[in-house]
């Protein structure tokens, strides 16, 4: 398997319900988890105000920030008003949006934009996507994390402006992103208040932690694909104070090394982590052969998380950090 493949795998493993960069020509995938590079978002105008109080007017279009002009790897563009027909490509911006209050101004999302429940998912592909099928929602604003199919190319030709979200590498960029998509949505002051009740919950999480590091694999899958501090979920359990295995092994730094079984019975993880949608239980891991000596099968700690919160940067991610930080405080007592 040559490097270009394994690396789809690995993302297609982490990233159906993440979300994925590419190269320009949409080819050489990337997990953008783990990827050093991220959208570069600015903005012509300042942040939103506070809604006004009852009684008052309403935000105006030039309140709001409008014309508001955005730069991304998909191009400049200049919104002359707030966008009332969004399409995203990607779970995590669907997240994102409906957290921020943009929810009605979403008209459709991608096959794996399953929450919240009410987001309107549809067939659209964000990794293999059509352009005839995105433009016929009639957006006036596409938000994607994977240009695949020329689509960037196609939507520009159709004059529909693009926003390409790439996924936070690490806890501290995801507030940017965040804050950059609500302003380009006229969400400013919503998402503030969003990010603001984030980091205290991400706060009092990271405070549950055990004092004493932990030596923790997070499986992926069954061919033993991890996440290594590279990415935004490796660096919850470098904030958490964990010991990552997959570090070493995370050569080039992209985010999801492949391991071995010798590798990780020699790294004799304390805890194993895997998720809701790897197709095996935690009972499975625990009787694996060769295995027993590992201390964390030893011991039962084998602990299952959400795969959609565990995988998206987004609102839910203290619920991610609240899981795995039970988990090492049971390993470490």
């Amino acid at each position: 398997m040559n490097r270009t493949s394994t690396r789809f795998l690995a993302l297609a493993i982490a990233g159906l319900l993440t979300t994925a960069a590419c190269g320009d020509d949409g080819n050489d995938a990337s997990p953008t988890d783990g990827a050093a590079a991220s959208t570069s978002v600015t903005t012509s105008a300042a942040p939103a105000p506070a809604p006004a109080p009852a009684g008052e007017a309403a935000p105006t279009e030039e309140s709001l920030g409008y014309p508001l002009t955005f730069t991304s790897s998909a191009g400049e563009w200049t919104l002359d008003a707030q966008p009332e027909r969004i399409v995203s490509l990607s779970p995590t911006a669907t997240e994102m949006l409906f957290a921020v209050g943009a929810g009605d101004q979403v008209v459709a999302v991608d096959e794996y934009s399953t929450y919240p429940v009410d987001a309107p998912v549809t067939e659209l592909s964000g990794f293999d996507p059509n352009v005839e099928s995105v433009a016929a929602y009639d957006p006036d604003l596409v938000v994607i994390a994977y240009d695949a199919n020329d689509l960037v190319a196609g939507l520009t030709q159709l004059g529909i402006p693009v926003l390409m979200s790439f996924a936070p590498t690490d806890i501290e960029s995801g507030y940017a992103v965040m804050a950059e998509l609500g302003q380009i949505v006229g969400r400013s002051s919503e998402t503030a208040a969003v990010i603001a009740t984030m980091q205290v919950e991400m706060d009092e999480a990271l405070a549950a932690a055990p004092k004493a590091p932990v030596r923790v694999y997070h499986e992926l899958d069954d061919m033993y694909f991890s996440v290594s501090s590279a990415g935004f979920v490796g660096d919850v359990y470098a904030a958490l104070g964990a010991v990552n295995i997959a570090d070493p092994a995370d050569t080039d730094g992209y985010g999801y090394p492949q391991l071995t079984e010798e590798y990780i019975v020699d790294a004799d993880p304390e805890l194993i982590v895997i998720t809701d949608q790897v197709g095996y239980t935690i009972e499975d891991v625990l009787s694996r052969p060769g295995w027993s000596d590992i201390t964390a099968i030893a011991a039962g700690d084998v602990a299952q998380v959400d795969a959609d919160v565990s995988s998206r940067w987004g609102p839910r991610l203290p619920d991610f950090v609240d899981a795995v930080a039970a988990a090492m405080a049971d390993v470490a007592n």
